[in-house]
């Protein structure tokens, strides 16, 4: 059963859809035009809604025509990155500072086309809930709507995810069992030390000399105190200190993310971050604070539902271009969150723009249109498999 007919008549309507959406982007919590957008388009197609779980979250749901028992959810993301798009088309973002550079407009509109394929023909004995999620980016809207009751509220057997990804050739998918993305944290270290003037260091405690030695070392930790054959990544993203040429400051901020795939290597990071920073610290006479926060587990997929995802994606594309033992990535999803309250599965529809530059998080990046009736005719025939009239 390749891209289903009925979805590829109104491509056309998606692709309007999508474009609209690109070219009002929202950020994290702040959702309100997209999901009155996603709210109007479900009721139009008969599907009832609910709204509120995380603020602008909404949720569809839709009976079969046939009773049964089981039901699933199907998760698309809706919050854009502050990001001043650079794009010139027409589509163009017109909230400035703000841009769907994740291609989560893409995931909204394949979500919608699904579902109304699924409202017009029902062809399926059981129910299936259309999670659409606020604050995918930083914020953890997937983390607040499990904590909102989302699956109180709607009880499910299993749940799953899709994320467009440029790097794959159009229309082929990438899944693997186990660990399908990272863990992601987040740290702060505040090197307090005594200022000075530049001239004369020796009556100061310089805090930035201090902190280049502190971000030197913190490399250490993957290589030296993580396993060769276990991956972690720990990144020194941001350094903050001074305003003045003959300034040594008081102190500096250094802030950074973590990343890993295992449980128990992420419990083992934060403590080699406060034993290195604290060490560095006291041999120069400096002292230290650190903040680590754990923003999102790694998101991983369970096997018997990755084994179906697989199953339903060579459905719609053919086995050849399903890859089910795709590459892991060091990016995150907080996706994670309904992973690990329900059984589930993430896979990765591919986009192939990043050959031509067209990478995620940047200010050139577009949705690639023309995959629109593959993700809706995967997440159709999702539901249709998992939940037959004639079982």
């Amino acid at each position: 059963m390749p891209i289903i007919n009925r979805i590829a008549e109104f491509q056309a309507d998606m692709t309007a859809w999508r474009r609209d959406l690109h070219a009002h982007p929202e950020t994290a919590f702040e959702e309100h035009r997209t999901s009155d957008f996603v709210a109007a388009k479900l009721e139009g197609f008969g599907i009832a809604v609910h709204r509120g779980l995380a603020g602008t979250g909404v949720v569809g749901t839709l009976k079969g025509s046939a009773p049964g028992s089981r039901a699933i959810a199907l998760r698309a993301d809706m919050d854009a990155l502050h990001i001043l798009e650079e794009n010139g088309f027409a589509h163009k973002s017109r909230n400035q500072g703000k841009m769907h550079a994740c291609g989560h407009d893409g995931h909204t509109t394949m979500l919608l086309g699904a579902a109304r394929y699924l409202a017009e023909t029902r062809n399926f004995a059981g129910t299936v809930h259309f999670i659409f999620q606020p604050a995918e980016e930083n914020e953890g809207g997937g983390r607040v709507m499990v904590a909102d009751g989302l699956f109180e509220k709607f009880p499910v057997d299993s749940v799953y995810g899709m994320h467009n990804w440029p790097h794959l050739p159009p229309g082929q998918f990438g899944v693997r069992t186990g660990p399908m993305m990272a863990s992601y944290d987040i740290f702060e270290i505040i090197v307090i030390g005594k200022g000075s003037h530049g001239a004369m260091p020796h009556h100061g405690i310089d805090p930035l000399l201090t902190g280049a030695h502190i971000v030197t070392a913190l490399q250490s930790i993957v290589s030296r105190n993580v396993a060769p054959l276990d991956a972690a990544v720990v990144s020194v993203t941001q350094i903050h200190g001074g305003d003045a040429w003959n300034v040594i400051p008081e102190s500096c901020v250094i802030r950074g993310t973590c990343r890993s795939f295992e449980p128990r290597i992420q419990d083992s990071i934060e403590p080699a971050i406060r034993r290195i920073a604290e060490g560095v610290c006291q041999s120069f006479g400096a002292t230290m604070t650190l903040r680590y926060e754990r923003r999102y587990p790694p998101t991983i997929n369970t096997a018997a539902e990755t084994d179906f995802a697989v199953s339903v994606a060579e459905q719609v594309v053919g086995a050849e271009r399903v890859d089910r033992n795709y590459m892991q990535t060091m990016g995150s999803e907080d996706f994670a969150f309904m992973l690990q309250a329900k059984p589930g599965c993430y896979i990765f529809l591919g986009g192939g723009t990043a050959e031509k530059g067209g990478v995620l998080h940047n200010a050139h990046y577009d949705f690639n249109d023309e995959t629109l009736p593959v993700g809706a005719s995967y997440w159709a025939r999702l539901v249709e498999t998992a939940m037959p009239r004639s079982a």
